[in-house]
Order: structure tokens, then sequence, then C-alpha cells
């Protein structure tokens, strides 16, 4: 069966309502499930991410279309196991998207439950069918696709389909991150591993263990994780995180090597100019990849240095020198996350909100001051061009200092590479840049907080990959659906927040004519139903009766109470 889409057309669909033709009547609640769907549809976005799946199936009966939007609508429901399907497709918006040929309401004959009765695609159901496909073919086909072939096919397949949607922003910001998943200490997931980990999350070697205090040693724990590697791309103003690319690895696996490896596909895949920025925390330094991405691909990569680097004591002696001269820094103010509301505040609100701010401003004049060693007094960044000391890195570097000056005296620098010459724009710009790396800890937070990347019920290394790429998949498409509705704003907000800011709306009626759909509240189909002619209320009355009479008999094999 091939994906049917509808068209929401209110002025064909209630012309031919109003001459008595129409093929389908039901109610629905408009959901934000139900508008990403018929986005996904009418984009065709679905139908070109099933054409390159790597099926592991000879024989498809289920089209992978339906597969897609199953897996998809589970993560948007925050469900990970493939037993809450039934649960999912009853009470979700996913087949209010795809109309009455797949799924339509139906009162049991036994017990007058309404349940749906859906076609299905195959005749080998002994009963009814009340799911589009069954939830054990969701997992089994999750379980047999490879996961190198899975991650490959998102890293390359769905790069080129979100490229051909315009989802990536002209200016090219990509960052690169390696981040742990944590599973249950149970020796039975696949390929996951036991390290020690601190209190702050942090690996701890062995030899580092020995320099820590008591205390600190005591609050270290084993734990068993995984490896997650991944592209984020997103734009100066935080609009938007899209998963570029992935990658899931044992805890203990390096992460540098995969991340350039990463990077080589995604441009083998949409082609050079659309990465163009990489920002990079210390653990990808390698010199002579940060050469082969600006070489090869043309894409500047901004990074830390590490203290122990010859590149890092040789700006330090440059610092003496009377051209290299430290400006005042200042951070950028934080971006709200939604625009001011236009409408005025009411008086009884400002009046409460001043009165609050006063109360902050005298707790914190009566707070006592914090230690002088703690006090920032003032940063600074100062700029240096034309490094070349770094033996394995092929091009030129930028040396962008900060230096930060305490209350006691005491200094603080640390230092980043660029392949791109500072330029016009100064040693501030490459800080207020790096600065954007703050927003991985947004999108890991949503996805492990809210998104339950890590809440994994398998053990087989297969669903793990499948888990993380379908959740990636569902964040990145649920977020270029916010945009393209002029909703960007909630791309910043997690999960159950945009679920509780879209969700509410009034239950419709849908009608359906010729694949295509309008939506009407109950007081607008009532109007339109008496204020229609003669003949065609005639038509409707006629059609409506007799589709009633065949819903009496839509289930004439009911699955038994």
């Amino acid at each position: 069966m091939d994906l049917v889409c509808y068209e929401r057309d209110q002025g064909f669909v209630l012309a031919r309502f109003r001459e008595g033709e129409f093929d389908y009547i039901d109610a629905a609640s408009e959901v934000v499930e139900t508008e990403f769907f018929r986005y996904l549809g009418a984009q065709q976005l679905l139908r070109d991410l099933a054409a390159t799946y790597p099926t592991p199936r000879q024989k498809a009966e289920v089209p992978l279309w339906l597969y897609l939007a199953s897996n998809l609508s589970l993560r948007l429901h925050g469900v990970q196991s493939f037993h809450a399907y039934p649960y999912v497709v009853r009470c979700g918006g996913m087949l209010n998207a795809f109309g009455p040929t797949v799924a339509a309401k139906v009162t049991h004959p036994d017990t007058g439950d309404v349940t749906l009765r859906c076609a299905g695609f195959n005749a080998k159901n002994s009963y009814d069918r009340q799911t589009p496909c069954d939830q054990d073919f969701l997992r089994k086909l999750a379980r047999d696709t490879e996961a190198v072939a899975l991650q490959t096919w998102y890293n390359r397949d769905v790069a080129r389909v979100l490229q051909a949607h315009q989802a990536f922003d002209p200016e090219g910001l990509f960052i690169g991150d390696a981040s742990y998943l944590f599973v249950p200490d149970n020796p039975a997931y696949e390929d996951s591993v036991r390290l020690l980990f601190d209190a702050h999350g942090h690996p701890v070697e062995a030899a580092h263990l020995a320099s820590l205090t008591p205390q600190q040693a005591a609050r270290c724990q084993w734990r068993r994780c995984y490896k997650l590697v991944s592209l984020l791309h997103t734009d100066r103003q935080g609009r938007f995180f899209y998963r570029g690319a992935v990658r899931v690895l044992p805890g203990a696996a390096s992460e540098c090597p995969v991340l350039y490896a990463l990077v080589d596909d995604f441009v083998a895949a949409v082609g050079p100019g659309i990465l163009r920025r990489l920002i990079l925390d210390r653990g990808f330094l390698d010199g002579a990849a940060i050469g082969r991405c600006k070489q090869a691909h043309g894409i500047d990569v901004l990074i830390p240095v590490r203290q122990n680097m010859a590149i890092y004591q040789d700006a330090l002696g440059l610092l003496r020198l009377p051209e290299v001269v430290f400006t005042p820094y200042q951070p950028p103010p934080p971006r709200p996350l939604v625009a001011p509301r236009p409408r005025p505040t009411p008086e009884p609100v400002r009046q409460r909100e001043a009165k609050r701010q006063a109360t902050l401003q005298a707790r914190q004049a009566s707070a006592p001051a914090p230690p002088p060693g703690e006090t920032l007094v003032r940063a600074e960044v100062a700029g240096i061009d034309g490094f070349q000391s770094w033996e394995s890195c092929p091009v030129p570097l930028a040396v962008v200092v900060s230096r930060e000056v305490y209350g006691d005296g005491h200094e603080d620098l640390w230092m980043l590479l660029d392949t791109q010459p500072l330029g016009a724009a100064g040693a501030a710009a490459r800080r207020d840049e790096y600065h954007l790396r703050t927003t991985i800890e947004e999108g890991h937070r949503q996805l492990k907080c809210f998104w339950d990347l890590t809440q994994f019920t398998s053990r087989a290394f297969a669903l793990v990959v499948n888990q993380v790429v379908f959740v990636a998949l569902a964040y990145t498409l649920l977020q270029l659906f916010l945009r393209q509705q002029g909703r960007a704003e909630l791309n910043r907000r997690t999960r159950p927040r945009v679920r509780d800011q879209l969700l509410p709306s009034a239950a419709v009626i849908l009608v359906y004519c010729q694949q295509r759909f309008a939506t009407l509240t109950p007081l607008e189909y009532t109007e339109l139903l008496l204020t229609l002619a003669e003949p065609a209320r005639r038509k409707i009355l006629h059609k409506a009766r007799r589709l009633r009479r065949e819903l009496l008999h839509a289930l004439p094999n009911p699955r038994p109470p």
C-alpha cells in the first residue's frame, strides 16, 4: 500500500459538500502530532526517508513509511517500548493525518467500546486489526536492522533529505560533541563498558584517582555506559538544534577519530558549503584532522588548546610583545526564550513584579560578599594571527587569549585556536562564537531528560542504536516543523512544554473528499448542514445512512473481550 496524503483544502471540500459530495466524516482533536504528520506527508518527508531506509527484509508486507511514522510517534510520546504502540496509536494523533483509508473509528459489537478498524497491509490476521501494524513487527524490524547501516542511513541519507527540504542554515554552524549514555549495571547490554566517574559525571583515570581527596574519591562510582558522538547544527540565535549526524560507541572508545569521520561522511553526503564552521572542545584536538577539514572541505575549526601544548607556551611568550594588546571583554547578553509580549502588562502584574524585583535587590544587598578569589574583576581578550608552531597542523592558526582577573589578584588564562584569521571582528567575536558551545548542554539536557534518550528497554545493541537514531530524528523533524509553522521559539523548550503549548485545541469535524479535507468546529458544521440546499441535503443523508450501516458491520471478526 502506497502512502496516501491528504491535502487541507477548505474551499474545495466545502464547495463539494454543498453539492452533496463527500467521502467520509470524522471527529478528531487537533493535536500537535496530527499536524506534525500532515507536514511530513505534505512535504513527502516520509516517502523520501523510506526510500533509502536500510531494511533487512526481502519482502515488504508493511510499507516502510508506516514503520518510520510509528517509530517517530513513539518517540514523540516519550515511549521507548514497542509494546506501548497500541496505546500510543489510540491516544495520539498520527492516524488522523493518514485519513480513513488507514484507520476509522468503530464500535465493538460485544463490548460497545469505541476502537479503531485498520485496513492493514496483508491478510494474515485472524481478528480485525485495531492497529495499522503489530508492535511485534516494529520491534523485530528494529532489532534486525544492522546498527552500522542504520547510523550510516541517518548520517548520509537523512542528511540529504534535510538538505533537500532546506533545513540547514546558510551560515553553516555545527558543534561537535561526545556524551556518555548511562545504562543499568548489567553486562547483558551489548558493547557497553564499566568506567569510573566522579561526582560531575566525568571519567576518572586510575592514575588520577590517587590525587583525589578521600571525600572526592568516595563520591566516585563505577557506571556502565555507551558514548554518543554527534554533530549538532544551530544558528547564532539558537532557534533550533538539529542532530546532523550521530554515532553510538562503547563508553571507552575514543571519540576524536569518530567525529572527524562523521564530518567526512556528512560533507560527502550533502556536498561542500553546508558545514562551514565547526566548534569543538579540547577532546577533539588533532592537528592533522583539523588541517584536513580546512584544506579538503573548507571548514574553519574553533577549538580550545591544552596548556601542555607547545603552541600554548609559544603564545604565552608572545604576550609580552607590545603589539599584543588586551581589550575588555563583555559576554553577550542572554537570549530570551520568547520575544516580549506586544500587549501591555496589566497594572497589578507590574506592581507584583516591581515588588519582587525590590525584594531580590534587597536580598542581594544584604548577602555576604563572595571571597575575593571568586570575584571576577574584569575579563579581557587578545588575538594573535599566523601561528604555525603546531607541527601536525598544516594550516596557519589564529590564537585567541582570554584573561580573567579576580579580586585577589590571580589571573586565569585560556586559549582558543581558529583556522580562520581574526579579521576585523577581532578576538572578542571568536570568544562570543565559542560561547555557542553552551547550546550543546541544552540540547543534551533535552534529549536525556525530556526525550528519555537513555531509558533503554532492550539490551540488544541494535535496539539501543535504533532508539538513539529515532529520538534524534524525531527531535530534529519536530524542530524543523516548528520552524516552518513560525513557532521557532518553542525549539528551546522541553518536549513536555512544547506539548503543553500546542496540545490544547478544540475538537473539530473532519470532512474528506477526493484526498482533501476540511476542518470545521461543531457549530460551523451544524450551520453548514442547516443551510444546505434540499438536493444536496438528501444526497448527504443517503450517503451518511449507508456509511453508518457499513460501520455497524465494520468488525466481522472482532477480537473477543
